[in-house]
């Protein structure tokens, strides 16, 4: 225990070359080195800011991850990880990017929270491939936070508090089963990128009224700067998308900025955001 070596053709002199480097760099990749949990020479390189251990078998983050204060950037996609498992990531009072897609976070077999409390400090959240059936509520503390992927889950709702993220400028939530959206998304001043590919949208009729809302709120199109909407492969229309009400400014906002291709091209032809 403590003194985890890889097992595949890296080797221990690789790792061991890595960490010395890291420690003149601050920065450390042991992605895809068979490791079952992190070296304990990791945690001696107390100035690192950047640590990706990606595509090993780690269970659990152990909690002398704690002692790297200065790390910024923390990669541990496709891991074991489990609920529970990420509480040392709630020490890390100055990480900015945290990715652990592919895990196994949302099971619902255990009884702990899927996230720990995170740090304020945080930017930009990968989450995809984590099982998650419902929106993790530590999420909706984190007021810096600018991108949020969210895709490859099974979240039917996004909450209302989501308006509390008032940095954020990309949500990504494609391959899940959300079928409408809450009005508060229009308190989002930021948000010009969001992406819902393959989910549960549907309008049945546009007849909208309380007991019949606008599966996408008119505050999303009309109160923020949303410029990139993906709606493809929902069980909706064009011709329905169109009926909506505040669709129609939205797409004069995206007009005025498509000529700029500030986008390097990606508003072309997404006239009607994905749908048919």
């Amino acid at each position: 225990m403590g003194n985890a070596q890889p097992t595949n053709k890296t080797g221990r002199k690789v790792v061991s070359k890595k960490l010395e480097n890291a420690g003149k760099t601050n920065i450390l990749s042991l992605r895809e080195h068979g490791l079952d949990e992190i070296p304990v020479q990791v945690f001696e390189i107390k100035g690192m800011k950047t640590l990706d251990v990606s595509q090993n078998k780690i269970k659990n983050l152990g909690s002398r991850l704690a002692v790297l204060t200065e790390l910024k950037s923390l990669n541990v996609d496709q891991n074991l990880l489990v609920p529970g498992s990420l509480a040392p990531v709630a020490k890390l009072s100055k990480l900015q990017i945290f990715s652990a897609g592919g895990n196994q976070l949302g099971a619902a077999s255990s009884s702990a929270p899927a996230l720990p409390a995170l740090p304020a400090s945080l930017k930009q959240i990968k989450l995809d491939h984590n099982s998650f059936s419902s929106f993790p509520p530590p999420l909706l503390l984190l007021p810096k936070l600018e991108k949020l992927d969210l895709s490859h889950n099974n979240l039917a709702a996004v909450p209302s508090e989501i308006s509390s993220l008032v940095n954020l400028t990309e949500l990504n939530l494609d391959f899940n089963v959300v079928v409408s959206l809450p009005s508060s998304m229009g308190q989002l001043k930021k948000l010009k990128t969001l992406s819902l590919k393959n989910n549960q949208l549907r309008a049945s009729n546009t007849n909208f009224s309380d007991k019949n809302p606008q599966p996408i709120p008119a505050s999303l199109f009309e109160d923020t700067p949303l410029i990139d909407l993906n709606l493809h492969n929902n069980p909706m229309t064009s011709t329905t998308l169109n009926e909506f009400e505040g669709y129609d400014k939205f797409l004069a906002r995206r007009e005025k900025i498509k000529t700029k291709d500030i986008y390097g091209g990606a508003l072309t032809n997404l006239d009607v955001c994905g749908l048919k």
